[in-house]
């Protein structure tokens, strides 16, 4: 277009159609005008990425710093590369980063991110949908050529399966021995951040302060049954629980299967069969939502003929409140002392330095997501979260908020696990106008 100046009519006339033109082509639209996500595009992405680290039963073995992992993360820089995000970088927690600028250099960022490292067996959808739900969103901008005021950064968390590492690290609370913490890869934590461009001698150095951030806001599949059953289309998050995780270590005495008889064992295994046992009485039994798992078990020497000398054994404790993992984690070591009389062997609690605190979401996060929902025509509920997220950490640097979407009949975290492109279209609209209302601010 071009504006000739030629009298003081015509001057006003001109910037009239120059505030309309920026108007137009800023976050300032109706939401009719708002371009809709792609549910096809999505899907496409997502049955992509799935090729990385494809498994026979039709999930993905993605674990974190595996070959799987680094090829996914290669294939998802790709298309920020193609996006056209700046500065595409991988910071010392090994987390990828790139940056759509915006028109104010001086504004604070917002940030969006989630991951897509599996768990061993994994599904398709875990942490995927939200990696692409933040990617339709750029596309969805740069489609209709809207400039937000401040930047976005697009963040792609680090083995989240393995404790929130990469969250933790860009919040500064990863502590120096997690480092040296066995993954699901076979590396340390610390190989493995090494292993896909990070740098774990220097793991302090990318810290982001509070303040630093306007925002951030993680989507993700519910892993829950709630809005399924419900037939909701979103969920708005109103906190994240927290999470505890200890290695136990039972000892007995390893002897012939065959000669030793059964008043004389001191069976390591069926030690920890009472103690898994206990931990599921105890989680049931106490009033609240507290949930309890022991979900890793390996005895030792570990030959059928051989009565078990040793188990080393997995628990993890889940709640909203401290408080409650605390009281759950006394009465297991209550019935350990029990277990340890009643069966000759000794059981000793080694706490795992990977935790996270539970985290309450930001209440205006909630409202700019209640009401981008609301805006877009589809319905919501407030709700907990289950399970951990990056967004976890992310509450001490930022106000935080997380936008959830149906995960069919609640399963996660399997092969199984299963969100529709329509759903996740949907998640990806809310999500484009709560960066719209943020930036708006």
């Amino acid at each position: 277009m071009k504006i000739l100046i030629s009298s003081k009519s015509n001057y006003s006339i001109s910037i009239v159609i120059f505030v309309l033109m920026i108007f137009a082509v800023t976050g300032n639209m109706s939401a009719q005008d708002l371009p809709p996500a792609s549910a096809e595009r999505m899907e496409a992405r997502i049955v992509a990425l799935s090729e990385f680290g494809k498994n026979a039963d039709g999930g993905v073995d993605r674990v974190a710093y595996s070959q799987a992992d680094i090829d996914g993360r290669a294939y998802i820089m790709g298309l920020m590369r193609e996006q056209g995000l700046q500065n595409i970088r991988i910071d010392v927690g090994g987390n990828i980063i790139g940056r759509r600028a915006g028109t104010d250099a001086g504004a604070k960022p917002i940030m969006i991110g989630s991951h897509t490292d599996s768990v061993p067996g994994g599904g398709n959808y875990d942490g995927d949908v939200g990696v692409i739900s933040n990617l339709e969103v750029i596309d969805l901008l740069n489609a209709a050529n809207i400039r937000t005021r401040s930047p976005i950064d697009v963040v792609v968390f680090s083995n989240e399966e393995g404790g929130l590492v990469g969250s933790l690290a860009m919040t500064g609370k990863l502590q120096p021995g997690t480092l040296d913490v066995m993954s699901h890869s076979g590396l340390t934590i610390g190989e493995g951040i090494r292993a896909i461009g990070g740098d774990p001698d220097n793991i302090t150095r990318d810290i982001i302060k509070p303040g630093v951030l306007k925002a951030f806001v993680e989507l993700h599949i519910e892993q829950g049954a709630f809005l399924d059953e419900e037939d909701i289309d979103i969920g708005v998050v109103q906190g994240i629980v927290g999470i505890n995780w200890w290695d136990i270590t039972i000892e007995g005495t390893a002897n012939h299967g065959g000669t030793t008889p059964m008043n004389r064992r001191q069976d390591a295994m069926v030690a920890a069969a009472h103690l898994t046992l206990a931990v599921n009485k105890i989680a049931n039994e106490l009033p609240g939502r507290q949930v309890a798992t022991v979900g890793r078990i390996e005895a030792f020497p570990g030959a059928p003929n051989v009565i078990p000398g040793k188990v080393i054994m997995s628990l993890e404790v889940r709640d909203l409140e401290q408080s409650k993992m605390d009281q759950v984690f006394a009465l297991v070591q209550q019935e350990a002392k029990k277990i340890e009389a009643e069966t000759g062997t000794k059981i000793g609690f080694e706490f795992i330095d990977v935790a996270s605190h539970p985290a309450p979401t930001d209440e205006r996060m909630r409202t700019i997501i209640a009401d981008a929902a609301k805006d877009a025509g589809y319905s919501y509920k407030l709700m907990p979260s289950g399970a951990g997220h990056d967004a976890q950490d992310m509450v001490s640097i930022a106000p935080t908020g997380m936008i959830f979407v149906p995960s069919k009949g609640g399963i996660s975290h399997s092969p199984h696990e299963y969100t529709s492109p329509a759903e996740m279209a949907k998640g990806a609209d809310v999500l484009l106008r709560t960066i719209l209302a943020l930036d708006a601010e």
